[in-house]
């Protein structure tokens, strides 16, 4: 299933991560594992957030996705299913033949 993970991170952890170097090999080492369809940075709530669409195979895999954002960066995560336009129009079409 196609997801919007949400990462805030914690600006006290991120500063320090970003000092200490370690916030590309965090970043890093989730990307790798779910190999994101996109993947954008910006600030929400006055918040380092990231913003990585991706398919989330199964509901077990979300730990090893959430987990190094919550102890590393003191983030807080949100998994979201989104779809593009044409699966959109799919459901719409499911929906008017039912």
């Amino acid at each position: 299933m196609r997801v919007l993970l949400t990462v805030e991170m914690d600006t006290e952890k991120a500063n320090k991560a970003i000092t200490g170097k370690t916030l590309p090999q965090t970043m890093k080492s989730v990307l790798d594992r779910v190999k994101p369809e996109a993947v954008y940075f910006g600030a929400q709530d006055g918040m380092r957030t990231g913003y990585i669409v991706f398919d989330l195979k199964e509901a077990s895999d979300i730990p090893t996705v959430a987990e190094p954002f919550f102890q590393e960066l003191g983030a807080k995560v949100s998994i979201v299913p989104v779809m593009t336009f044409d699966d959109v129009q799919a459901g719409l079409q499911k929906y008017g033949s039912s």
